[in-house]
C-alpha cells in the first residue's frame, strides 16, 4: 500500500523559498506569478493493513510541524 503525505505551511506563515521561486520565475520573464506557497511531498511504501491512522499519527510526530504545517493524506 502507498501514502503519499502533502505537507504545507498554513495560511499566514511567511514562506521565504516561495518568495524566492516567485522572485526568481518573475525575473526569467514569467509575469503575472502573484504568489508562491512551496511544500514537501511524502511517499510511503507501507505494509498492507496500515491505517490511515497510523499514518496521520507519523504525521503528527514527525512528518509535519503541525504548529505551522498542515497536511493532507492519500492512500492509494
Amino acid at each position: 500500500m502507498k501514502a503519499r503525505v502533502h505537507v504545507m505551511l498554513k495560511n499566514g506563515v511567511l514562506d521565504p523559498q516561495g518568495e524566492a521561486v516567485r522572485h526568481a520565475l518573475g525575473a526569467l520573464g514569467f509575469d503575472g506569478v502573484e504568489g508562491v506557497r512551496q511544500g514537501k511531498v511524502i511517499e510511503l511504501n507501507l505494509a498492507d493493513g496500515t491505517s490511515e491512522a497510523t499514518v496521520t499519527e507519523m504525521c503528527e510526530k514527525l512528518l509535519a510541524n503541525t504548529v505551522i504545517e498542515s497536511y493532507t493524506i492519500e492512500l492509494a
